[in-house]
């Protein structure tokens, strides 16, 4: 059996109690080692064998899960924030169905979760927006054409861009060629929930030298939107005496 395993965003505790019951119970661990803060091995038994993905190629990874299959053992494949977000574990899941191997997917905590931890921000606020984009720059790898980053933007709703620290000029230009103003609040989360999280709040404009100045070049997420700033938003329907819910009647 294979558990695809969601570490959670960075702090320890943030994993997800069936992925730690999983991790106490795996003979084999093969984990994002670029990302998954190594704390999480201290959950694995004495005996368990661990291996580092950061340093092994898509068919190692496999040839790993396959030896450990052979003699009836147990693997978490243990992945950075939720595995569903750039973790490419589809790739390994259909080799996995191709060879009968059964598999399940225990969810995580995102780092764009951890973020909004960091700032004690809500993405959605009435009448600001109600929609996150979820989205990066292209880099080595590519974006699909129809995802730029300057269509992204003509929304205006709140965006979280993974992937991009040391693109952040470019990701500037590029918003604000999309709509968003120089001046639109932004922020930058660096290691969000980790013990070395740093949080910077900026604008659009001043995003690149937001991270100069703070010796940001990686493992950082950026917010963009009036959300960052969390004023001038109306109170939420749910909440308010003068309307009626499932559960309650309006009392105004």
């Amino acid at each position: 059996m294979v558990h695809f395993v969601g570490a959670g965003s960075g702090a320890p505790d943030l994993i997800t109690l069936r992925g730690k019951k999983f991790l106490e119970e795996a003979d084999v661990v093969i984990y994002a080692g670029s990302l998954v803060n190594p704390q999480l091995l201290e959950y694995t038994k004495e005996n368990c064998e661990i291996y580092n993905s950061a340093k092994m190629t898509l068919e190692e990874v496999l040839d790993v899960i396959f030896a450990a299959e052979e003699k009836g053992l147990t693997t978490v494949r243990l992945h950075t924030g939720d595995p569903s977000l750039y973790g490419a574990i589809r790739e390994q899941m259909d080799v996995l169905e191709e060879k009968n191997i059964a598999f399940d997917y225990c969810p995580g905590v995102s780092s764009f979760c951890g973020a909004a931890s960091a700032l004690n921000l809500e993405y959605t606020l009435p009448d600001v927006s109600q929609s996150v984009i979820i989205t990066r720059m292209e880099g080595r790898t590519p974006v699909p054409e129809k995802e730029s980053i300057q269509s992204f933007a003509a929304h205006h709703a709140t965006m979280v861009v993974f992937l991009s620290t040391g693109m952040l000029e470019e990701l500037s230009r590029r918003l604000i060629e999309g709509g968003y103003t120089a001046d639109t609040p932004a922020a930058i989360v660096y290691k969000a929930t980790w013990e070395d999280q740093k949080t910077f709040v900026c604008t659009v404009g001043t995003l690149a030298q937001t991270a100069k100045e703070n010796n940001i070049t990686k493992t950082a997420l950026m917010i963009i939107g009036d959300v960052v700033a969390h004023s001038h938003y109306n109170r939420s329907e749910l909440y308010n005496p003068a309307f009626t819910t499932e559960f309650r009647e309006a009392t105004e």
